[in-house]
């Protein structure tokens, strides 16, 4: 009997072992890396100066182009994350403060995306390979139920999200192989000839009447002295509830309804996201509007 509870003991101290290995070597890659996404370009960047960030979902990805704001002299980036919901847009710009970096302006995509205050799993466990060496990223996710498993348990992280960070991922990333997320600035345009489904229905859609989320961002711009600009984008000339925009608007007055800026489905890709053209000119609005 003692020698089975030595074995047993032995095989689990081995395998906790082996763990804390993996967990170390696939941490290492991604502390190391700089040019395979939005984070890690943040993550191990210094400190650098912008006039404006661009943060939010696809519809900040698809919709803001850094290239016209450079036109007019202002150094621009799109942190945008496809897929991403507030609670990643408030973590990237939390990153950034800790990075030291100097902002004059944050536009925000806030729409579709005020309606829940939970992370985006796909989009969030690119932040976790960080977890251990931010305290930007470990504060973050210090409320989620998950916590002390991700945090605590050796290599859990990159088994439970082996599709985002795993190892296919990690292969990708210390062969230093770049992705198209960095290219134009961070925006990444739809072609016009790829259309989607052109009809929306918003209907059963509310904004939350505080997101936490969204007041972070808010306080974080107030706290570094950051003018901060919240809009929503436009969406196809077939979307039911479109009186969602409207709901937005008055829970949160300060926000800039630009819904209707872009209307013809000729600019559109899919029903929530413009092609590059319909970008281009929602772009231009907004710079003349508030540049």
């Amino acid at each position: 009997m003692k020698h089975f509870i030595f074995l047993v003991f032995k095989i689990f101290s081995i395998s906790i072992l082996l763990l804390m290995i993996l967990d170390f070597a696939f941490t290492q890659v991604y502390i190391h890396s700089q040019d395979r996404g939005k984070i890690d370009y943040v993550y191990n960047s210094p400190p650098r100066n912008y006039d404006v960030v661009i943060l939010g979902s696809s519809r900040a990805n698809n919709h803001f182009v850094p290239q016209l704001f450079e036109e007019k002299g202002l150094i621009t980036f799109n942190f945008g994350m496809s897929g991403g919901h507030l609670f990643e847009a408030d973590l990237l710009l939390k990153l950034m403060v800790e990075r030291n970096y100097k902002i004059k302006n944050v536009i925000l995509e806030a729409d579709l995306n005020l309606s829940n205050d939970h992370r985006a799993e796909g989009v969030s466990s690119k932040f976790l390979p960080y977890l251990h060496h931010t305290d930007a990223i470990k504060n973050h996710f210090s409320n989620e139920e998950d916590f002390n498993y991700l945090y605590y348990v050796p290599f859990y992280r990159y088994v439970l999200f082996d599709s985002q960070i795993g190892f296919r991922e990690t292969i990708k990333t210390a062969q230093k192989e770049k992705s198209s997320l960095l290219n134009n600035e961070g925006y990444y345009p739809l072609l016009k000839n790829k259309k989607g489904s052109m009809k929306n229905n918003l209907t059963n859609l509310n904004p939350l009447t505080k997101n936490k989320y969204y007041e972070d961002i808010k306080l974080i711009c107030a706290e570094n002295n950051i003018n901060f600009i919240a809009i929503m984008t436009p969406m196809c000339e077939n979307t039911k509830g479109i009186n969602y925009f409207e709901k937005v608007k008055k829970a949160y007055p300060e926000i800039h309804n630009y819904e209707n800026v872009v209307v013809e489905d000729k600019y559109f890709s899919s029903c929530g996201h413009m092609n590059d053209t319909g970008a281009r000119l929602f772009t231009n609005k907004v710079i003349k509007d508030f540049f």
